[in-house]
This record gives C-alpha cells, structure tokens and sequence, in this order.
C-alpha cells in the first residue's frame, strides 16, 4: 500500500525538496551513489538536488573529474563520485563481474580475447588522456580483430569499468568519453588505500550514506540495493546507525535526525509538484516502490516490469502523474498521463517545472 509520510521522508532525505548541495559532485557522494543507465537523466537527477540545478554544473564536474559513472554493483551503471568510484566497485562488483564470467562462453569471449582486448584499450587511452568515445573504443576493438558485434563489445567496457579498470569521465557533447581509472580517479581511492583493505569499514561508509540519504530505509533495503551479504551489513550497522534515528518494527528502519522535523518544515513545498526523470533514485532507490504508488501505477511507471522507467510527476511523496517530453526541438511540450489524485493546482504549476527542468538537449 502507498505510504504518504515514507514518501515524504525520502523526498526530503534525498534532497529533493530541499536542494542542499553546492554542486553536482556534492550530491552524488551524499546519495552514496544514483543509478545512471538513462544519461540524461541522470544529469538531471543530480542537478535537481543542487541549488543552481543547471546541466552546466554537472557538466563541469564530469569534465573536472569530479564525478564518473561505473558500474558498481548490480551490473548496473551509476554516477558515482570519483573519488568513490574505485573502493565502491572493488567491495560491490563481484557478485557482477562472476556473472559476466559466466556470459563469456556465450559470447565467444575467451581469456585471451579478454586480455587483447584490454591491452588495446589501455594502450589507446594512455595516449588519449581525456578518453575516447564508446564509438572510438569499438572501431578499436575491431580494427585489431576483437568483434564488437552481439553484444560483445557492450560486454568487455562494461567488465572493464566493472573491474575499475576505466570509468565514464568526460562529456563529449552527447556521451561521456571513457577514460583509465589511474589517469582520471584520485590516487589511492581503492579498497586498500581509503580502507586498509576492511571491507566491514568500507560497507559500514556506504551505508551509513545510504541511510542518511535514503532512509527511512532498512538494512535489507541496502542489501539489494548493493547485493552486499547481509553477514558484511549486520557487522557494520552499529558503527553505520551509531547516531541515527530507528523506529522499533521487527526489521528497523534509519534515518537522518532531524529528518522528521525538516518534513514538517517543509510541508507547504512537499505539496508542490515535482518533476522526476525516469530513473531517479526516489524511484530506483528502493526494490519496494509501492510506497510511492499503487501496483497498478507501478506497472504504468515501469510497463511490464522490464527495467525501463518513466518520468513522474510526485506530489506530497506519491507519484501522481507520469510525463514525457513531446514535439520538435524548438517546439518542445509537456506530455502529462495523470493519475487519479493529482491536484489541479499541482497540475497547473507543471508547466512552469517543465521550462525549467535541466534537459541535456534542445
């Protein structure tokens, strides 16, 4: 069942709401994490929770190296700070990369395919400091007799960056050129360096970022969300929610303190609407999202459950409209597919969000 108030709390406490941080690079190290296979989206997700909430600031933190995306956990892409992006992969990744393994054979990748492969990309992009285009790496792989085609190219850069060997650095003007980890990601930023290879230390870091940002949340929520065992996240709670707040279930939730009081400070604005691309972490955030929603509005977020998310309209911590971005450069309009709930007046101040929204294209 939707739950109104946990909705309300998660808004604020990823800064939604309230727009707290200076910069994008802020944002993202706060949140621990922001899924990131929708691009533009993810740009606008990270300049939503900044004051300037323009696509220029995340623009620039990604061409000064302060942000990157990797795939960190769950095989799945997230913009992630750089200076994280190394130790967050080495403690999540694995789970990941074993199953890649497994997909080699279909693909026809051998260890030798593998190891050509990456001797080539670091080779290339030792003499390309700022990185290469996805296209570059491909046209690579091929000229030097490693088939791209069937997935197979899409396969070895995402090992790559799952093995920290690269990330996704700077904006090209319509993607993030990829670029090696030892040339673009702070020295030292590993497991070992940030650590001293713990690895209860590094899970009882994230997830103490996880809580404050997202919580209320439990501990199973983080166990999905990384897929780290729950043995690891049981050993480091009581250093992670050492100074959080917890209601007394029988699985607790955390959350910031003050958090219940920034929601009631905030309630004129929680009424306000808000525009949400499709993959942001209010959203993907959680493997539970029918606290947001009814199971039917969840299917029309995300049709068919099939990995794909659109955009949505939040009101007062549900989810009360989807939207889309119809018409031609120049002539863009707002596209609106309500739900029942949504106030008319929330409906009216839409149009104005949509002008302002950060959009990465014309």
């Amino acid at each position: 069942m939707p739950d109104r108030e946990l909705g309300r709390r998660r808004l604020v406490a990823q800064g939604v709401v309230t727009r707290p941080f200076a910069r994008p690079a802020d944002a993202v190290a706060a949140l621990g994490a922001m899924q990131g296979q929708d691009l533009p989206g993810v740009i606008a997700s990270a300049a939503l929770r900044t004051r300037e909430g323009t696509v220029a600031d995340v623009v620039e933190d990604l061409d000064a190296g302060r942000i990157v995306r990797g795939y960190p956990m769950r095989g799945t892409v997230f913009l992630l700070a750089a200076a994280d992006a190394t130790w967050m992969g080495q403690l999540c990744a694995g789970p990941a990369l074993r199953g890649a393994e497994r997909r080699q054979s279909d693909l026809g990748l051998t260890s030798p395919h593998i190891a050509r492969a990456r001797d080539a990309l670091v080779t290339a992009l030792e003499d390309h400091p700022t990185g290469l285009s996805r296209g570059q790496v491909m046209e690579l792989w091929d000229s030097i007799g490693q088939p791209t085609s069937g997935g197979r190219g899409y396969h070895l850069l995402a090992q790559f960056v799952s093995e920290t060997l690269a990330f996704y650095g700077p904006w090209n003007g319509t993607d993030q050129n990829i670029v090696l980890a030892r040339d673009w990601v702070p020295p030292g930023s590993g497991l070992e360096g940030r650590f001293n290879g713990d690895r209860i230390a590094a899970v009882t870091e994230l997830l103490r970022r996880y809580l404050t940002s997202h919580g209320p949340a439990t501990i199973r929520d983080f166990a999905w969300w990384t897929k780290l065992p729950l043995k690891e996240i049981r050993a480091a709670l009581p250093d992670a929610a050492r100074d959080l707040d917890q209601d007394d279930a029988d699985e607790p939730a955390y959350w910031r303190p003050g958090l219940i009081d920034e929601v009631t400070e905030h309630a004129k604005d929680l009424r306000k609407p808000w525009l949400l691309p499709g993959f942001d972490e209010f959203i993907l955030g959680y493997q539970d999202r029918s606290f947001a929603m009814s199971e039917a509005e969840v299917l029309l977020l995300s049709p068919g459950k099939n990995g794909m998310f659109r955009r949505s309209v939040v009101v007062d911590g549900q989810v009360r409209a989807l939207w889309k971005r119809g018409g031609r450069p120049g002539r863009r309009a707002l596209e609106l597919e309500p739900f029942d709930g949504l106030p008319k007046r929330a409906e009216a101040a839409l149009p104005r969000l949509f002008e302002a929204f950060p959009f990465t294209t014309v």
